[in-house]
């Protein structure tokens, strides 16, 4: 189930607020950061906003600048984004200037938002019903497959920017900080409570722009069970840089793996042939640098451009059974192993059976293969 790269975006006060209570929108942010945030604009193929955030600031969410509207249209795309709205109860003032500006809109909502959604808007937008909920997964599911957005831009509100982090789903945090405290309770926070998918962040950037702080974060925390978080595709686009680094062979698979604890630390990479041992398997290098008593392995995700192995005539252990031995329970692969050298493997099937949840990213499937292309018939 492939998603768009997903970019939240956000400003807030240094107590955390991303507006106050008056009639006026609050302005964080300064001009240079409204040029950068319009930079960004223009390089999202969609721009996704809560419904309550357009009752509230009413926006426009539009590339304002012709040169980045111009080359836009050069590259063979929209002059703008697709604008996109979630709206669990299907209530819309039909007279937002969101629906009147810009190019094409549209709304996922509810099964029963739908009608209501539909009946307000007059098809000015296109409606798409989720089910008896907002399902955030079947969202950027269809947006990736029947829109073709590969790059979304968020841009709130609080409650949305919540729910994407909560599960997730979020590819990258781009956080400004404006000098200016709020300090109204009932004010309008950036994030709500709950559970957050454990981990620190990892801080990519930090800029000053005039008088406030750009932030950027990426989450390094792996997903959980069979459901995939956007760390995943970070990890395991790592494990396929190191199938690169794989000294060439006709007679073996050129793999890179990396195990990562729960809280997204990295606890040990690896990739096949490693250190010139000639049948040293990805996996196996990876897990052989930690003790196996290490606590964090329970927890961890092993990360594996190709499936792991499960029969192997170079050592007696495949690498599904040093997984397993390890106690890992969570391992995502990004290609299924093909019968070139051991015909029915089926390393999945192994680790699924044992109670491993094996999480298959078949859009990471290009640079997993590229250096095996020379092993194809």
């Amino acid at each position: 189930m492939p998603y768009p790269y997903v970019l939240l975006s956000a400003a807030v006060s240094l107590d955390g607020y991303l507006d106050d209570t008056g009639p006026d929108r609050l302005l964080l942010s300064s001009p240079a950061d409204f040029d950068r945030v319009d930079e960004v604009r223009a390089s999202a193929d969609a721009i996704l906003i809560g419904a309550g955030t357009i009752r509230a600031d009413n926006p426009r969410l539009l590339v304002n600048s012709p040169a980045r509207r111009a080359a836009r249209v050069a590259e063979g795309r929209t002059a703008y984004p697709l604008k996109v709205a979630v709206t669990a109860s299907g209530d819309l003032d039909p007279a937002a200037h969101f629906w009147h500006t810009g190019g094409e809109k549209l709304v996922y909502t509810t099964d029963r938002g739908a009608e209501r959604a539909a009946g307000a808007l007059g098809g000015t937008a296109d409606v798409v019903p989720l089910g008896p909920g907002l399902d955030w997964r079947a969202l950027l599911e269809h947006l990736y497959e029947v829109r073709g957005v590969r790059r979304l831009m968020v841009e709130g509100g609080g409650t949305v920017h919540t729910q994407l982090l909560q599960q997730g789903l979020a590819d990258e945090l781009q956080l400004v900080l404006a000098p200016l405290f709020v300090g109204e309770p009932a004010a309008p926070r950036l994030f709500g409570p709950g559970e957050y998918q454990g981990g620190r962040l990892r801080l990519t950037e930090s800029r000053r722009i005039e008088d406030v702080v750009l932030m950027r974060y990426e989450p390094t925390a792996p997903g959980t069970g069979p459901a995939p978080a956007a760390a995943d595709r970070r990890w395991l686009a790592t494990a396929c840089e190191l199938a690169a680094l794989c000294p060439p062979s006709r007679t073996a698979f050129s793999v890179g793996a990396v195990v990562v604890a729960a809280d997204g630390t990295e606890l040990a990479r690896g990739h096949s042939r490693e250190g010139g041992d000639p049948v040293v398997h990805a996996e196996e290098a990876a897990l052989a640098k930690l003790n196996p008593a290490d606590p964090r392995l329970p927890g961890a995700t092993v990360y594996s451009s190709l499936e792991p192995c499960s029969r192997r005539a170079s050592r007696p252990a495949p690498c599904a059974e040093l997984i397993l031995r390890a106690g890992v329970r969570r391992v995502v692969t990004a290609w299924r192993e093909p019968d070139t050298f051991v015909p029915g493997a089926d390393g999945t099937g192994v680790l699924a059976a044992a109670g491993v949840d094996v999480v298959l990213l078949p859009e990471c499937a290009g640079p997993a293969k590229a250096p095996n292309a020379h092993l194809r018939p």
